[in-house]
């Protein structure tokens, strides 16, 4: 029991360095924008770069900080119907989907990691102002996913023990 303690400790680590990285990249995308515009409309020159930039930033942030905003429950759901079903129909279906999301985040760290691959090892370039390695914005991918699916797992596994535990606290 100790080591899946630790074992959760550095995932949540993990996770909160990553939801760290994500903010930071945010607000480097928000000066670097600044930047661009300043010169663009005060000193009527352009940035070159800073729109790509921005755009991987942008995919950097989204799977840097997913896993960590599925484990604080912040994501966006429509629960109109959901909160009217019975509670254990609600536990039912809130297993189910958090091991579809872990479903197709594995299936999506499977594909992203074989395209990010296949970049790598082709050396295809973005077709952009910067001819940067596509392998660059792409490698997140794979990266965020697999986390994101190891979040949907303990999703699902607290929502199973959740129940256990209930039932536990009931017979007692």
């Amino acid at each position: 029991m100790m080591l899946s303690r630790k074992v959760s400790r550095i995932f949540d680590r993990i996770l909160d360095t990553g939801a760290a990285l994500a903010g930071v990249l945010l607000i480097a995308v928000m000066l670097a924008v600044s930047v661009k515009v300043f010169f663009r409309y005060v000193l009527q020159e352009g940035l070159v770069g800073i729109d790509q930039i921005s755009g991987a930033s942008l995919l950097f942030i989204t799977f840097l900080g997913a896993a960590w905003v599925l484990r604080r429950g912040e994501h966006v759901a429509i629960d109109l119907l959901f909160v009217r079903l019975k509670p254990e129909t609600q536990w039912r279906l809130n297993i189910i989907n958090s091991i579809i999301g872990a479903i197709i985040c594995l299936a999506l760290t499977w594909y992203g990691m074989v395209e990010s691959l296949y970049s790598w090892q082709r050396g295809i370039l973005t077709a952009k102002e910067l001819e940067l390695p596509r392998v660059i914005s792409i490698a997140i991918i794979p990266v965020g996913s697999f986390f994101l699916s190891l979040q949907f797992l303990r999703k699902a596994w607290s929502y199973r023990r959740g129940k256990e535990l209930e039932k536990e606290t009931i017979t007692m």
